[in-house]
């Protein structure tokens, strides 16, 4: 089902150009019809949305912001056990949010300059949170508790009415849960357009995070500028490596448990251990035959999934960070010592009982985390990601004197002479 490859310089590098083709460009069709969304949107406001509404979700909702007593409600007849579970993650998130957060500093010297930065939470930050069938309250707590502790003023919350026009329950609950302030009933790349530039009913954001399908992705991406935005996510991936203490039911079951996203997931084992790979593949068709969603499965892993066999855990580790994934599980005999050499991952799970679905709800750290590679140079969500800095200086005339003469310098010889002459008129 999962091909395998023997590292040899070559052929690793070869299937990683061919999961790289996986994330091609957007269509221009999907691109186009975004377009058109966003500008009627822009236009026309509430009635764009309310069109798009009727159109792709089947019926208008009875109202487009959620009355509080609704939401409310939603929390008190939640199943008591779902509530429990939700208050537990959520207690795990904050711990490690909180431990993120970065003061603004002020750095006085002895010449009388002071020099300093502030840092503050932004002010609206839009939550885009799929509803439907595909309707995930772990993505509200991960969205907004870093947010509320970065300080954001209001969270707004958008997401899709279910088919009878009313809101996801579960959804509402973690939304109450997680101090979301105002809750909106739509869904698409017109909720985005409606965030980004604001309708009579809708706020304009400064910020919008959340995942979402090809039309949400597409409109967050022709949007970025108009406001700012979290990252652009690609396709589901996890990276398992692991050499022969590692139990196959359990590489098995973590490769499957991200290839259930989607047809375009990757699923990667990179071991030391050739024989793990037939045991892995054996526990694959034996699980996958009572899992909801094997069809996805056996699709993910037989296109993008791969075994790849190394000499040594060297060259395991190189691959890893070559390939950058998103979800990195590290199924060595002795884990941690690995983490200062694995530079290129969203997320490091470490040892045997790390497995990746502890860090999608429960853990602490974020499961919002960068895809295709960009982990190379993107972080995950987190706390800073709702936060601006702003610097501030203060010269006295006496500090100003003695580094006029190396300002001018430098703005005279880039060409800039009214740059020079802001500082020379202060001692004429």
């Amino acid at each position: 089902m999962i091909k395998k490859i023997k590292a040899n310089g070559t052929d690793e590098y070869k299937f990683l150009k061919e999961l790289e083709a996986r994330n091609v460009e957007t269509d221009k069709k999907i691109t186009d019809i975004v377009s058109d969304i966003i500008n009627n949107v822009r236009k026309n406001g509430d009635e764009a949305v309310k069109e798009y509404t009727l159109k792709f979700d089947g019926k208008l909702p009875e109202y487009f912001e959620v009355p509080r007593e609704v939401i409310n409600d939603a929390l008190t007849e939640a199943d008591e056990e779902l509530v429990s579970a939700l208050l537990n993650a959520i207690e795990n998130i904050s711990d490690f949010h909180n431990r993120q957060k970065t003061e603004s500093f002020i750095a006085p010297k002895d010449n009388g300059v002071i020099l300093g930065q502030r840092i503050r939470g932004l002010a609206k930050v839009g939550l885009y949170v799929p509803g439907g069938t595909a309707a995930y309250p772990s993505s509200v707590l991960m969205n907004a508790i870093p947010a509320k502790i970065a300080g954001v003023k209001e969270i707004i919350m958008i997401t899709p009415p279910l088919k009878d026009g009313t809101p996801n329950k579960d959804i509402l609950v973690a939304a109450a849960l997680c101090g979301v302030d105002r809750v909106f009933l739509a869904g698409g790349a017109q909720a985005i357009a409606a965030l980004a530039y604001g309708t009579d009913t809708i706020p304009k954001v400064d910020k919008i995070v959340g995942p979402g399908n090809i039309f949400v992705a597409t409109a967050k991406k022709l949007l970025y500028g108009t406001v700012d935005i979290d990252m652009i996510a690609g396709p589901s991936e996890i990276l398992v490596l692991a050499d022969s203490t590692a139990d196959p039911k359990f590489v098995a079951a973590d490769l499957m448990s991200q290839a259930e996203h989607d047809k375009l997931a990757s699923a990667i084992l990179v071991t030391t251990d050739e024989s793990l790979v037939e045991k892995t593949e054996a526990e694959i068709k034996r699980q996958m035959e009572y899992l909801s969603r094997k069809e996805i499965i056996e699709k993910s892993l037989t296109d993008f999934g791969a075994a790849i066999i190394c000499e040594d855990k060297e060259k395991a580790v190189e691959i890893a960070n070559a390939i950058a994934p998103e979800h990195l599980e590290v199924l060595f005999e002795n884990p941690l010592e690995y983490i200062g050499k694995l530079d290129n991952a969203g997320s490091v799970f470490l040892g045997q009982y790390a497995s990746e679905p502890l860090g999608d709800y429960y853990a602490g750290p974020n499961h919002v985390l960068p895809t295709s590679g960009t982990a190379r140079f993107f972080s995950p969500l987190g706390v800073q990601s709702f936060t601006k800095r702003s610097s501030f200086i203060y010269y006295t005339r006496e500090a100003l004197e003695e580094a006029k003469d190396d300002i001018v310098l430098i703005a005279e010889r880039e060409g800039l002479t009214a740059h020079a002459n802001a500082i020379k008129v202060r001692f004429e």
